[in-house]
């Protein structure tokens, strides 16, 4: 596999590496993923820097730290379908390791460095920054940087509609480095989404994010 997530791999060992858990054995990603959490946070810091003039340093560093977060890049890396290529331990695989939100995040860390070292900074940066397009177009503000339920819950009071209904769905993994799936409903507009995280309230917190997508994407809702 020489082409993948976007860029084309003159040296495909990088990217072999790059997907290659530590519980695999040798030649793992955890090198990788040390630079690539550093080229993360410059790539977006400077996205933010350039795409919002007026913001000052403390909203400018909350919209970083919210789109670099373990679970935000899990959610990314899950839209890559990353977790369908990483190569685990046999323990790994039997607990659905592929899933963790952990393991999916530092293994995006690992494939930006790789990315990186086989094509050098631009390149990098333009299969990378793409992949959060949604979280790098909206204003900063204090309302933006609330989480997802807060903002999910003042929509909905908003418009004098019942709150939501959160259930815990299912859980993966060791007793301590579990994955909690969890579902989002509304009764009106009547919306669902499933969202994972390394804790009950990750979980919810991305199913409530995955359901503020579909709003936004259906603006008409509200009547629905």
């Amino acid at each position: 596999m020489t082409e993948a997530f976007g860029h084309r791999f003159g040296n495909p060992e990088l990217l072999r590496e790059a997907l290659t858990h530590r519980s695999a054995g040798g030649g793992h990603n955890e090198r990788l993923e040390f630079l690539g959490d550093a080229l993360l946070n410059l790539f977006i810091a400077e996205a933010l820097f350039e795409r919002h003039p007026r913001a000052d340093e403390g909203d400018l560093s909350r919209a970083r730290a919210e789109l670099v977060r373990e679970s935000a890049l899990a959610e990314r890396a899950r839209r890559l379908a990353l977790g369908d290529h990483l190569r685990l331990g046999p323990g790994e695989m039997k607990t659905g390791g592929w899933r963790r939100d952990s393991i999916l995040a530092d293994g995006l860390e690992a494939l930006v460095a790789a990315i990186y070292l086989d094509a050098g900074f631009e390149a990098c940066r333009a299969v990378v920054l793409p992949w959060f397009e949604g979280g790098l177009a909206g204003p900063i503000s204090g309302e933006r940087l609330k989480d997802a339920k807060t903002r999910l819950q003042e929509w909905l009071q908003a418009r004098r509609l019942t709150l939501p209904e959160y259930q815990l769905l299912a859980t993966h993994g060791d007793e301590h480095d579990k994955t909690f799936v969890a579902i989002c409903r509304l009764e009106r507009p009547a919306h669902s989404a499933q969202g994972e995280g390394s804790s009950r309230r990750a979980a919810e917190q991305a199913a409530a994010e995955a359901v503020l997508e579909q709003l936004a994407a259906n603006p008409g809702a509200a009547s629905g």
